[in-house]
């Protein structure tokens, strides 16, 4: 909307809005305190949730208030679940907000960004994806630098040679299993930066440095369990807050992919508040998009670099979805200028986060769709500008696809999960040059390229009658 009537809505919701609550404050940093990579933001918020939240993803408390010493240079963060006391109508599940009148807005301008009515993690926890990705890439355009929905991932193989790799998936889409990956293949080692959001910046040696803005995980719950991702269940084991998931009798947790790990015959409470709950009320017992927030501190997996204020050194970039069709397992861009093609044209199949209905395929770039900041044209060039700069260690691009059906049976092709590290393999073996692959040159390729010299020279090179 238009500033002024962006101004008039915030003017008729926040006066008065934390009326019979407390107002807390909270300072905090996105990356390790005193980072040349890392940012301050302030909080202001009238939800315990949202405190408690943001203890454990954000590095909070008086040492960010130190750091930031008496310089005005942080982020500005005004929330409010929008419900002042007394209420005007019963709360629905003990839950404070306001749906009628929920506003997320980012003003660039003022580096602020205003959050009102609502208290999911994503519109209350300022720091995630507000700050981190909608106001972040905006800041990492103007000083050139990468905000990115991606996950860090160390890989060390059985010749002890260690390599990092980011990747962008959409939402649901298995980056916090992937992140936290346990290799099938023997002798190698993977160990996890980061599973969402990566800060990238390319340091005085032309290398790509990253760091995980986040202190914790805020992981989808359901399909989370032992078999997909034992790392995550070791992490949340104590210290954790569960969203919308559904509780057992015994005082644990439940959700959808956790039924081999509940005893049998234990009662089990949905997050909708239905007791003795079974798979046959027709409701799933927990929320498709519930969550668990954890300190990443406490993953059995977490990389001894994560939290090194230089970052650790990007080899490659990863793009990937959910395509049950038409798309291989792990392919090569032969550029960069490719490889921004190839995260352009992202594409997945919707999840539950994602505000669509029903398994459609949507177009999300660079896993960005929700949270680009600023003109998707001026980004696309903000990539392409890091190839004219002289110096620059440009990490090679892939995408992957976990995801293929059999056209069939409509079981999945590929086992996934552990034996992903067959492919995490031989993307450090491309980034070494390592002739370990096949020329496999697509109609639309052709079309793209057709005026690119260097693809030119390649198509000439390797397939003469091209």
């Amino acid at each position: 909307m238009s500033p002024s009537d962006l101004e008039k809505a915030l003017g008729e919701r926040f006066p008065g809005c934390m009326k019979g609550r407390t107002m807390y404050v909270i300072p905090f940093s996105m990356g390790p305190i005193g980072s040349p990579l890392s940012k301050i933001g302030i909080q202001l918020t009238d939800s315990p949730y949202v405190v408690a939240s943001m203890r454990i993803m954000t590095r909070m408390g008086a040492d960010v208030l130190q750091s930031l010493g008496a310089s005005a240079d942080f982020i500005r963060c005004l929330h409010s679940v929008g419900c002042p006391l007394p209420l005007s109508k019963p709360l629905v599940n003990n839950w404070p907000c306001n749906p009628e009148k929920t506003l997320v807005s980012h003003i660039p301008e003022r580096n602020e960004i205003v959050s009102f009515g609502s208290g999911y993690g994503g519109n209350s926890l300022l720091g995630k994806k507000c700050f981190a990705l909608r106001l972040g890439s905006i800041l990492a355009k103007r000083e050139g630098w990468l905000a990115e929905h991606m996950l860090i991932l160390g890989i060390t193989n059985p010749q002890g040679v260690k390599r990092y790799v980011a990747a962008a998936f959409p939402s649901a889409c298995g980056k916090t299993n992937l992140a936290m990956l346990t290799p099938t293949l023997p002798g190698y080692k993977t160990e996890c930066v980061g599973d969402d959001i990566a800060w990238m910046r390319f340091d005085e040696q032309g290398v790509l440095r990253a760091i995980n803005p986040e202190f914790g995980f805020f992981g989808v719950a359901p399909g989370t369990s032992n078999q997909t991702n034992p790392s995550a269940m070791a992490t949340i084991a104590k210290n954790t807050i569960f969203t919308n998931v559904a509780k057992t009798a015994d005082g644990g947790v439940f959700w959808e992919g956790l039924e081999k790990e509940t005893p049998a015959g234990v009662p089990i409470t949905s997050w909708l508040g239905q007791e003795n709950w079974t798979k046959e009320s027709g409701k799933p017992a927990a929320h498709p998009n519930s969550r668990f927030c954890t300190p990443a501190s406490q993953c059995p997996v977490i990389d001894p670099l994560w939290e090194d204020p230089k970052g650790v050194p990007i080899s490659a970039i990863i793009f990937g979805g959910r395509r049950p069709e038409g798309v291989p397992l792990i392919y090569e861009s032969f550029n960069w200028e490719h490889g921004v093609m190839v995260g352009a044209s992202l594409r997945s199949e919707a999840t539950a986060a994602a505000e669509h209905k029903g398994k459609v395929i949507m177009h999300d770039p660079f896993a960005m769709r929700p949270f680009f900041g600023y003109n998707f044209g001026h980004y696309l060039a903000h990539w392409l500008s890091f190839q004219k700069k002289a110096n620059l260690q440009l990490p090679k691009i892939f995408h992957v696809n976990w995801f293929r059906k059999d056209a069939q049976s409509g079981e999945f092709l590929w086992p996934g999960f552990g034996e992903n590290c067959r492919v995490l393999d031989w993307v450090p073996r491309r980034c070494d040059g390592q002739d370990v692959a096949q020329v496999r040159v697509l109609s639309y390729c052709k079309r793209a390229f057709l005026n690119h010299s260097n693809f030119i020279f390649f198509l000439n090179r390797n397939r003469p009658s091209v």
